[in-house]
């Protein structure tokens, strides 16, 4: 059984026992949390919502707060000596999916 969840703007296909990154969320390592926007379910017998399942869950525990590799993003304006370098690492959870429930 696979489902199709959406958090933080993106859309993700996931499975039981899968590890997923995803942007931050609240919670400490080893905390539960459920994903409730379920776009589509499939196995057997596929639901696809209109556009979210009201009834389907998706579980998952907490493996490590942490952030990703650092983006370097570089401005710069010809012929005027403009140059700027700005950096940024986002922050992000990893899960474990630990059940689907449609």
């Amino acid at each position: 059984m696979y489902a199709v969840i959406k958090t933080g703007g993106k859309q993700y296909k996931v499975s039981e026992g899968d590890l997923l990154k995803i942007e931050k969320i609240e919670g400490a390592v080893g905390d539960t949390v459920a994903l409730s926007e379920v776009l589509m379910v499939g196995g057997e017998e596929v639901k696809i919502g209109t556009p979210l399942l009201p009834e389907a869950k998706v579980t998952a525990r907490i493996v490590e707060q942490g952030k990703d590799k650092k983006v370097l993003v570089f401005h710069h304006k010809r012929r005027k000596g403009y140059r700027k370098t700005y950096g940024h690492r986002q922050p992000l959870t990893r899960l474990q999916i630990t059940g689907i429930q449609a």
